[in-house]
């Protein structure tokens, strides 16, 4: 499962780096050709996605490895560093383009022609569509935080590139002085948004933010009605790249030896495996009527009617 993934993230990420590089070029000709700041900002943005695409392939390929001697949680973060680095650049290009756009706002600047923007946008808009649905298929799979970062960015490309089209026609067609600047404008306030979106998830696995709610719950769900299970508190979650680590405190009876409480570990830990696959999972066992912690971690998660009844 580990190599598949490791496989299905490196291919999105060289289609990634092929599909920015052919762009750029693309971008680099209608730019000369047609002296737009519309097309001026997509060429940006497809430069600072090639960027990010190479960022993106070397933080999947690091979160690949295995866990060693020096990560013994793996290397799973890799991932969301280079979703940040990603996020990073797409606030410089925001910032850039924004600039830029001001600047031909003030200067009363028209674009000189706008057929060859047009189609370079044209072929830009089918093949990040193609680029889009490969990347889903790949993140149906693996989960990946630096291939969704990638296509979150890549998805507001297709929004860059329809606005792109519609200033060049509004100033060159029907002759709307500063639509070209305008839309420029747009589009980097659009690329500043999707930074921010995109920065919030690769925050959480940095901070090793809590499973979501409902995740925990089923988690819980997952250990209720053990017979030997007499409650559950201290839960901790988290998740770096593919992988997701939970810790806990499992109440037994405090009559029971440490064999027979190893068993009833080894049977949550199986409970565990079949609803939430490769989790890695660490659990304390605690005799009942011992609570060492106190605040959140003292709660006790186990429902009462969940609890095993008294030996």
């Amino acid at each position: 499962m580990s190599e598949e993934r490791a496989t299905l993230t490196r291919s999105a990420a060289y289609a990634s780096i092929a599909m920015a590089t052919f762009l750029a070029i693309l971008k680099l000709w209608a730019v000369w050709k047609s002296d737009s700041t519309a097309m001026l900002g997509s060429l940006a943005d497809t430069g600072l996605d090639l960027v990010a695409s190479i960022a993106t392939l070397i933080g999947v390929w690091i979160a690949a490895q295995p866990a060693d001697r020096e990560h013994r949680f793996g290397h799973g973060k890799a991932e969301a560093l280079a979703a940040m680095f990603q996020v990073v650049l797409i606030a410089l290009s925001a910032a850039g383009i924004g600039a830029r756009a001001i600047g031909a706002l003030i200067g009363g600047e028209r674009v000189a022609s706008a057929d060859e923007g047009v189609a370079v946008s044209i072929i830009a808009i089918v093949a990040t569509l193609a680029l889009l649905g490969w990347q889903r298929h790949v993140i149906r799979k693996t989960r990946s935080l630096a291939i969704k970062t990638d296509n979150v960015h890549y998805k507001s490309d297709l929004l860059l590139n329809l606005s792109v089209i519609a200033a060049l026609l509004l100033d060159r067609t029907v002759g709307i002085s500063g639509a070209d600047p305008a839309f420029g404008l747009g589009i980097a306030a659009w690329l500043a948004w999707g930074a921010w979106r995109a920065s919030s998830e690769a925050l959480d696995h940095l901070m090793d933010k809590e499973w979501p709610d409902e995740k925990r719950e089923a988690f819980v769900a997952a250990l209720a009605g053990h017979p030997e299970l007499r409650g559950v508190h201290d839960l901790r979650t988290r998740t770096s790249g593919m992988h997701d680590f939970v810790q806990f405190h499992a109440t037994v009876d405090a009559r029971m030896t440490i064999a027979q409480a190893h068993k009833v570990m080894d049977e949550l830990e199986a409970r565990i495996e079949a609803e939430f696959p490769g989790v890695e999972v660490l659990i304390h066992p605690d005799p009942e009527g011992l609570v060492d912690e106190e605040g959140p971690a003292a709660e006790e998660l186990l429902p009462m009617e969940s609890q095993g009844a008294p030996r």
